[in-house]
């Protein structure tokens, strides 16, 4: 049996490159599918860290945002035809409009509707611990980066919502979407 998985990238740059390496090594297997669902803004920063082809070679198809519905895929997410959906990496924004329960953006749309359904949602925040972090820059540089409480509370309260499940590493996405 075919698994397909809807993988929603938003505008995060943190965590994007292994998260990649994840999406590449599902996709590597003949039984799993996955079919990009890109943010405008994620548009963007796919383009500033040169890998909307990386993207093409991974994924069986990849929708961009145009509005809230289009491309429609709330519906197929809804019916079954994807098993789960993915949101990696996620970003506060994404996160902060899911737990006040706005759904204005094709993703945050597309995790409404999924959840409203009871099919599977992961998330994977970028901002989840407070302090400082080190993410990486597109031309390889480090970069520091200080969480804002706001952003770790909203995760926090990310992690309390009904048929969402965040997880904390992109490496966990393989466990969580093989079941």
């Amino acid at each position: 049996m075919t698994v397909n998985i809807a993988w929603g990238i938003t505008g995060a740059g943190d965590l994007l490159n292994e998260v990649f390496d994840v999406m590449e090594g599902l996709s590597g297997h003949d039984d799993i599918k996955i079919t990009a669902i890109v943010s405008k803004a994620g548009e963007s920063v796919l383009k500033w860290y040169k890998l909307t082809e990386r993207l093409n070679s991974i994924t069986e198809k990849v929708l961009i945002e145009k509005d809230a519905n289009t491309p429609f895929i709330a519906g197929p997410l809804q019916t079954g035809k994807y098993q789960c959906l993915v949101v990696a990496p996620a970003t506060a924004n994404t996160v902060a409009k899911l737990v006040h329960g706005i759904a204005d953006t094709l993703l945050t749309n597309c995790v409404s509707m999924t959840n409203k359904a009871g099919r599977e949602v992961f998330i994977l925040p970028v901002d989840k611990e407070r302090g400082t972090i080190t993410t990486t820059l597109p031309d390889g540089k480090p970069f520091q980066l200080t969480m804002r409480d706001i952003d770790v509370d909203n995760t926090e309260k990310l992690r309390h919502m009904k048929g969402i499940t965040v997880v904390d590493r992109p490496e966990e996405i393989k466990r969580v979407v093989k079941g």
